[in-house]
């Protein structure tokens, strides 16, 4: 059932803190052991993870789905996606937390590599890609010369090999990588998609018409401007509605809507059903 009135926002599980290095780098077990295996969920505003599993197995619930997390995968989870996990006892591998600076700093806008990142995704881990996690977490651990740069530059690499691999199992991404003008407007709903704003505004501040950000959106995602600001829209509903107790009436608001009705039935024709009965059936599941 949901019992808070937000939802939770971690620097690091259950940490508050601003984080100190340029990136943050444990194992599985140094956090989750102390909390019988299990993480609540939660979310983070600023940063990116991304874990290593290479013993044992889990459970994530990642916004409101329970997936399993098979020996050798690993889990990408951009900011602001709602995330916890279940531990089977002794499970080993790492968790690499990545400030939003961090990432824009190792990424390049016009390579394509933002847009895989930004889904949440459980794959199978590439040999390359764990034996670099080990190196990262190791060169964490030590205090040599250089250290920071290092640090930077594996963190680079990582990225950049957790992004092909989404990229090669997401055949859509395949479409939406190159895409300046899709890759900006993505980045435009995520900051905007709480204010109602119309598609004009998107389109204007893109120097393109609304006709044309419509060929673009499909042609990079099959769905119209407007599906994918309402689906950003939809997904952030979904959150609060399993993991807070707000009222659906304070949500609609939260998110934009002058007349909670009217929020209801964009809600409902979204999903199928009404903002309350969606909550009551995932407290009964």
């Amino acid at each position: 059932m949901p019992h808070a009135s937000h939802i939770s926002s971690y620097n690091l599980f259950g940490e508050t803190e601003e984080l100190a290095d340029v990136l943050h780098v444990e194992t599985i077990r140094s956090r989750s052991a102390l909390h019988d295996w299990q993480l609540k969920a939660h979310r983070h505003a600023r940063l990116h993870q991304l874990l290593f599993l290479t013993e044992g197995n889990g459970v994530a619930e990642i916004d409101g789905k329970t997936q399993a997390i098979p020996t050798a995968s690993f889990v990408n989870i951009p900011r602001g996606v709602v995330h916890g996990y279940d531990f089977a006892p002794e499970t080993h591998g790492w968790v690499v937390t990545l400030t939003s600076d961090l990432l824009d700093h190792c990424i390049q806008a016009s390579e394509g590599v933002r847009a895989p990142l930004e889904r949440p995704a459980i794959l199978p881990l590439p040999g390359e890609l764990g034996e670099l996690a080990e190196h990262l977490f190791d060169e964490y651990h030590r205090q040599d010369f250089a250290r920071a740069q290092v640090l930077r530059s594996l963190a680079g690499a990582l990225i950049a090999l957790a992004a092909r691999a989404i990229f090669e199992a997401d055949s859509a991404n395949q479409h939406r990588a190159g895409n300046q003008l899709f890759t900006r407007f993505e980045e435009m709903i995520e900051r905007d998609f709480r204010t109602r704003r119309p598609l004009a505004g998107y389109a204007r501040d893109l120097a393109i018409s609304p006709t044309h950000l419509n060929r673009i959106t499909h042609q990079s995602a099959g769905q119209s401007a407007s599906q994918l600001i309402n689906d950003r829209m939809l997904r952030e509903a979904r959150r609060m509605l399993i993991y807070t107790n707000l009222t659906a009436a304070q949500i609609a608001y939260d998110l934009g809507f002058s007349d909670p009705a009217h929020f209801s039935r964009v809600f409902t024709k979204g999903t199928g059903t009404p903002p309350k009965l969606f909550r009551k059936k995932v407290s009964e599941a």
